[in-house]
């Protein structure tokens, strides 16, 4: 499960531009090496790298907006989300270990429906963020620019330390067993279920194609500005 709903997209769609934003591309850290970018509908782009030292199937997810970068979020082989950066305003969040129940990509692919409960704790001055919900395969397939993509729906809430319900969010996106990871499809929050984002990826750019490692979105940028302008 990845989080895509409208205040985050308004979040890095109003973000001051950064440095970052008029680049075309940038370089993953030392001692890193670029894996894939993936082009989504709705004026994002994300970069995914692996490290030398990092444990077995772990990788970092970075997410761009038209105004520079957003998230850069690290996982592992069952996609829990074991850290997570935020550019505006700065600041981290790490995933308590272990978790009362894991997300876990291996029992998706298996039996088709994974639940999880897992906590968050953000690096300021801020409540952990507690997450429960499940993850099931619809049992279709699509092929977005080559890539075997398998049909997901997902719902979660989001739970204060008291336990109550802060945020509930449902959607369908996708999933890959070949990258062991989650891509945007369309979202949105359970008490406003006809208010949807379609963030579905377009392209899947890999080392040596055009594109690779860009920092700026294609798709859907005019679209979604447009669409937070109207809602004002």
């Amino acid at each position: 499960m990845i989080r895509i709903t409208r205040h985050i997209l308004l979040s890095i769609a109003l973000m001051a531009p950064s440095s970052l934003a008029a680049q075309s591309s940038f370089q993953p850290p030392q001692g890193c090496t670029g894996t894939l970018t993936v082009q989504y509908r709705a004026c994002l782009v994300s970069n995914i790298w692996t490290c030398e030292g990092d444990a077995a199937g772990e990788q970092w997810v970075s997410v761009f907006s038209q105004a520079g970068p957003f998230q850069v979020r690290k996982v592992d082989a069952e996609f829990q989300w074991l850290e997570t950066y935020y550019a505006a305003p700065p600041r981290t969040e790490e995933m308590q270990l272990p978790a009362p129940d894991p997300e876990s990509l291996t029992e998706l692919f298996a039996e088709g429906y994974d639940t999880y409960d897992f906590t968050t704790v953000p690096s300021v001055n801020a409540d952990p963020e507690r997450y429960v919900g499940f993850d099931r395969l619809t049992g279709e397939t699509t092929v977005i620019d080559g890539e075997v993509l398998l049909n997901t729906e997902y719902a979660y809430d989001q739970l204060d330390p008291a336990g109550n319900i802060t945020a509930s969010n449902a959607g369908r996106q996708f999933v890959s067993e070949r990258h062991r990871m989650f891509f945007f499809g369309v979202s949105w929050s359970s008490e406003t279920p006809d208010d949807q984002f379609d963030a579905s990826p377009v392209e899947f750019i890999y080392p040596g194609e055009a594109g690779f490692f860009s920092s700026t979105p294609k798709f859907g940028c005019g679209v979604i500005m447009s669409s937070f302008e109207g809602a004002q």
